[in-house]
């Protein structure tokens, strides 16, 4: 695991803070208007322009986060995922992508990059070889997402950055799942980090928004597209996002900590086939994840063997929630193929190793003691009956 020490506790409580200037309050002011005046210097504001106080002072926090000049708060992942494909892809052009990313963005290029004329090709495994033997003269991008939902596998960011840089390609990472905190891709030479900020820096299960971060020459080409798609987050929103983040530090973690209690015991489990968890040395790509992220997340998934009914335990849980997205404080569980990656055919789940027995574990802040005696049970309950 990485030996730098980052202030993140400091830049997330006081980075991109709106000072109360006539009260003197401790938090940030919120500014809810949508009409300003325009006159005088300055550049005009207004949402959709991503240029009004709380949505600029968020953006240098998440900046600040990030190691990055410059950032900009999307309505959702989404919105951001899309702005930043726009933003740098025109007819005619070829990006390369993680065939093991969110299904959701797997979806988007399917369905809309042929409507487009913008080539793309999916690789197995991100690696030089990979990326060389899918190099086109038209590639303009890559495009990555490490750990990866919702296999948790990870990306050599290095390896990434230095095959952009020697083919002038921009290079794009969903850092979701690690988190800010976990990892900074900016510090290994990837250009554009994307995060879903419903998930961690939302943290509460009560926020849908997204962020990019990247150098201001790249930020000045996102914001051209993204205010014409109108993706742009509500004040308010954004106040709720800002705060939250002040405590984005502590929440991770000990959620990072749990994890890894909960994967050494599923590991060791009878009834688990594979535990998916970059932090267990098991995992195939544990040393990358060492080398590269400062922890190993709140993240995994698990595959049970034929001997349990996945939906039965899922139904026989009483602490940890079923239940779509990830990453609140409280743990959540999923089956990918009935969710997250539901929208891909049941070939391309195959491919990428997503099984009906497969669950996605979002480890939230609870004691450990309580998720694993929640788990023991539930599992308990749904055990087959041999005939």
């Amino acid at each position: 695991m990485s030996s730098k020490k980052r202030l993140v506790n400091t830049l997330c409580v006081h980075a991109g803070n709106l000072e109360d200037e006539k009260y003197g309050g401790a938090t940030s002011p919120i500014y809810t208007s949508t009409a300003y005046d325009y006159r005088g210097e300055g550049t005009n504001l207004y949402p959709r322009y991503f240029n009004t106080p709380n949505q600029v002072a968020l953006a240098q926090k998440i900046a600040a986060l990030e190691n990055c000049e410059a950032g900009l708060i999307f309505g959702s992942g989404m919105a951001a995922i899309s702005a930043i494909f726009m933003a740098f892809l025109k007819t005619g052009d070829h990006v390369i992508l993680q065939r093991a990313i969110y299904g959701g963005t797997s979806h988007f290029v399917d369905a809309e990059f042929t409507n487009l004329g913008i080539e793309y090709s999916f690789v197995e495994q991100v690696n030089s070889e990979s990326l060389k033997a899918h190099l086109k003269e038209n590639t303009k991008m890559i495009y990555i997402e490490t750990p990866s939902n919702p296999l948790l596998e990870v990306v050599d960011m290095t390896v990434v950055s230095a095959f952009a840089k020697a083919n002038s390609l921009i290079s794009v990472i969903d850092n979701t799942f690690a988190s800010p905190i976990n990892q900074n891709p900016a510090d290994f030479g990837i250009d554009i980090i994307i995060h879903s900020a419903t998930k961690y820096l939302g943290g509460h299960s009560d926020i849908c928004a997204g962020t990019v971060s990247s150098s201001q020459k790249h930020m000045d080409q996102i914001w051209k597209t993204a205010k014409n798609y109108g993706g742009s987050l509500s004040d308010q929103t954004v106040w709720l996002l800002e705060r939250s983040i002040k405590t984005l530090g502590l929440r991770v973690k000990r959620q990072t900590r749990n994890a890894k209690k909960l994967a050494r015991f599923l590991e060791k489990h009878p009834s688990i086939k594979r535990v998916n968890y970059p932090g267990l040395k098991s995992h195939p790509d544990h040393k990358i994840a060492k080398a590269q992220m400062h922890g190993y997340g709140g993240m995994m998934s698990f595959e049970f063997k034929e001997s349990i009914n996945h939906s039965r335990f899922l139904e026989e849980l009483q602490v940890i929630k079923v239940a779509l997205s990830l990453a609140g404080v409280e743990s959540t569980i999923l089956a990918p193929t009935e969710t997250s990656h539901s929208l891909l055919t049941p070939q391309q789940r195959k491919d990428q190793g997503i099984t009906d027995q497969l669950l996605r574990f979002s480890v939230g802040i609870e004691e450990v003691s309580s998720l694993i005696e929640d788990i023991e049970r539930a599992m308990e309950k749904s055990r087959k009956i041999a005939k």
